[in-house]
């Protein structure tokens, strides 16, 4: 229930045009170390790479903070690829609490209401918490070290939940565990720099 690397691979760079900025090239950075990640970790590396990218793809629809995690759902369950809108979901909210969000609760009541609903629904599974790894890592220029993306995003924003903060922290070692490998290492984080998509 998610497209395959070339439609994904399209939907970001039409979503692009609609609104152009560095969420892009995060969205590849995050897609590449999400696949590496999934190679070393036995998962699908095809997968992990197309919810990477699609994980923000609600803000094609303009700039906007919770309210991208609404539009991205939603767009992605009107095209029926029920996974990626999930990761749509779940990638701001790694213990499903929606009090938990970094940014301006931008959401209606009714689609507030929504979020708060789906996310009840969810049980998190690996490529859950795979993007929300490689989110607290992807950086526009390229990967960045856990601790300074997230100190990044609480500068921008203000206030970063310490139990995400944690949680992140928690994944890191998790993965690492799974893939018997640094994290930096499996990313190629010393070398990998996000390239436009050529379609």
């Amino acid at each position: 229930m998610y497209p395959d690397k070339k439609e994904a691979e399209r939907l970001l760079t039409e979503a692009g045009k609609c609104n152009p900025g560095k969420w892009v090239s995060h969205s590849m950075t995050v897609a590449h170390c999400a696949e590496r990640i999934a190679y070393y970790a036995g998962m699908d590396p095809d997968k992990a790479y197309v919810l990477g990218l699609l994980h923000d793809i609600g803000r094609k629809f303009g700039v906007s903070y919770l309210k991208h995690v609404y539009d991205g759902y939603t767009y992605m369950m009107s095209l029926g690829y029920d996974d990626a809108a999930r990761i749509c979901l779940t990638h701001s909210f790694n213990d499903n609490n929606i009090e938990a969000y970094v940014g301006k609760f931008d959401t209606s009541e009714e689609e507030t209401k929504l979020i708060r609903e789906k996310l009840k629904e969810v049980t998190q599974d690996d490529y859950d918490r795979l993007i929300q790894l490689c989110d607290s890592i992807g950086g526009a220029e390229g990967v960045m070290d856990i601790i300074d993306r997230m100190s990044d995003v609480k500068n921008r924003y203000g206030s970063y939940d310490q139990n995400k903060w944690d949680t992140n922290l928690k994944l890191k070692d998790y993965f690492e565990e799974k893939m018997g490998k640094d994290l930096y290492v499996a990313v190629d984080k010393d070398n990998y720099t996000p390239q436009y998509i050529k379609i």
